[in-house]
């Protein structure tokens, strides 16, 4: 355990634990936020997450650089929707884990579950950024209502989330307000869709279980095994 984090006995079946600088750095987004963060997490001795609203996406950010977290670390964003169309789009390993005949009809009826510090809708965008003299990060939410995919760019404030915005606008189809070159990165400008949506149908998953079915050369050696020749 970290000198930053105590334990508190709370009765003698239950030990709590009370990551002290954590809660202060959420005390203190708090303060700053006020009703721009919605929900939040802390694991003590690890990690902490907040959910704020979109309208204080940036803000946010702009408030956790000007308290030393001058390292941006990623940006992307997730949908939560399960796939509808099934296991087949999943792993062989998932395929594998699956005890069911009936798995297909299971994972589609699975309820949405949107992660650490929550969620209300299928969208959403997230970063994280660091704290490198204290080693104290923070991971960042919004929730992005489906009809209406827009949230400022955070360009301004750590100009390394460039590339990153580009990929998910290019891939979950998310406007970053201000971004000023939202080009694609990998497809065709003309391209149609956005191939990390849980409800785009990547054909060659239909075709080939992901992550596909490949030829496996044998390593040097192999041959030989249980030639007595």
């Amino acid at each position: 355990m970290s000198d930053e984090t105590a334990v508190a006995e709370t009765d003698e079946a239950e030990i709590v634990e009370v990551d002290e600088a954590r809660e202060a750095l959420l005390s203190e987004l708090t303060s700053e936020l006020a009703d721009g963060l919605v929900e939040s997490h802390v694991r003590a001795g690890d990690d902490l997450w907040i959910r704020v609203h979109r309208d204080a996406w940036v803000d946010a950010g702009m408030t956790l650089k000007q308290m030393d977290f001058g390292y941006f670390s990623f940006l992307s964003a997730i949908d939560w929707l399960p796939s509808p169309f099934g296991r087949d789009m999943n792993s062989q390993v998932d395929l594998t884990l699956t005890p069911s005949e009936d798995a297909d009809d299971e994972a589609e009826a699975e309820p949405m579950e949107t992660g650490v510090a929550g969620g209300e809708t299928r969208f959403q965008v997230f970063a994280r950024v660091n704290d490198i003299t204290t080693g104290r990060a923070v991971t960042l939410k919004a929730d992005l209502p489906d009809d209406d995919l827009n949230v400022g760019t955070w360009i301004p404030v750590y100009p390394g989330a460039n590339w990153h915005e580009r990929e998910a606008r290019e891939m979950y189809g998310i406007n970053f307000v201000g971004h000023p070159n939202p080009r694609n990165l990998y497809l065709p400008g003309d391209f149609q869709g956005h191939p990390m949506r849980k409800d785009y149908a990547l054909l060659s998953r239909r075709i080939k279980p992901w992550p596909g079915i490949v030829d496996v050369e044998p390593m040097p050696g192999d041959d030989d095994e249980g030639d007595d020749s």
